[in-house]
């Protein structure tokens, strides 16, 4: 379960009020030409800025499009990274109608794409429940992945009373259930929200009401994390974990950060004053973060050759 019971309640009150953006909140110009990855299963939707430097593949959590990254992911390109974003299945521009929807199966389209992209090695950007599925991509292909972020991220499971199930198999239903998403996804930034959110919200909405998506993501919410979670004890690549300080979606954010990088052996950020987006709401700070820890895990494996 990828939704705690005190983030429903949170936005199911009220949505947080709007508030200034703050620097940095403003999104590339022009954007890479969709283009699509073929599998047995369907297709994936993402974009490439191309480039010569370190991959950095950045996958949104459920319910999102790739566009999450349209802050963050020029930053990185301004610093030197080829940066490919790319949406889940059943979401954005990427096909329905997968046999499967899970964090698993999201860590295998990651190693797909990876394969694709022919990268020797690559660094995953992971949010939310892509979280678990950089996790699952790590242990898959370890010398192909020469780093994990995980931003928010849901790698384990957390228990869920029969009540906030029942709930969320209603909420999540046609024809209400676009637009109770987009209810519950504003209230996730918590303090400094994008200039662009209300309009990003209808987009997600209008995503959401095409045939199959609503659908793809409910799926992707009662997906269970059990198979990435078993899989931590067989990552050995560099990870840090970035985590708003306010993220509602957990019931202590810091101790839930704490977990995660420790079982990764990893480092942690924590965002002071965001919530599940800190890259969206803080992108400034994310991207410094980001940046170095690429490039420190560059200059640990050129040590090591």
């Amino acid at each position: 379960m990828m939704i705690s019971k005190t983030a429903i309640l949170v936005a199911a009150i009220a949505i947080a009020a709007a508030l200034p953006a703050r620097a940095g909140q403003t999104p590339a110009s022009t954007t890479p030409p969709t283009q699509f990855l073929k599998l047995p299963g369907g297709q994936i939707a993402y974009d490439d800025t191309g480039g010569a430097g370190p991959i950095v593949i950045c996958v949104p959590g459920l319910g999102d499009v790739r566009a999450q990254y349209r802050f963050l992911a020029p930053k990185l390109a301004a610093a030197g990274f080829r940066v490919v974003t790319m949406d889940l299945p059943g979401q954005g521009e990427s096909s329905v109608d997968w046999p499967a929807y899970s964090p698993a199966v999201v860590g295998a389209d990651i190693v797909a794409m990876v394969r694709h992209l022919g990268a020797g090695r690559a660094f995953i950007v992971g949010n939310s429940l892509a979280g678990g599925s950089a996790v699952w991509a790590a242990a898959e292909i370890p010398n192909q992945i020469a780093g994990i972020v995980l931003i928010d991220p849901f790698t384990r499971e957390h228990p869920t009373s029969w009540f906030l199930l029942t709930f969320l198999k209603l909420a999540m239903m046609r024809p209400w259930g676009p637009h109770f998403w987009s209810m519950y996804y504003g209230s996730l930034y918590k303090s400094a929200p994008p200039a662009d959110l209300d309009s990003y919200r209808a987009a997600l909405v209008a995503n959401l009401k095409q045939p199959g998506r609503i659908e793809a993501t409910k799926a992707l919410i009662f997906s269970s994390q059990a198979p990435c979670a078993a899989r931590i004890a067989d990552v050995h690549t560099p990870a840090l974990v970035v985590m708003g300080t306010r993220d509602s979606d957990f019931d202590d954010p810091a101790a839930e950060a704490d977990w995660v990088a420790t079982n990764l052996h990893g480092k942690r950020l924590m965002v002071d004053g965001a919530g599940h987006y800190p890259h969206v709401e803080y992108p400034d700070v994310v991207a410094r973060a980001v940046i170095d820890f690429v490039k420190e895990a560059n200059d640990g494996e050129a040590r090591r050759d």
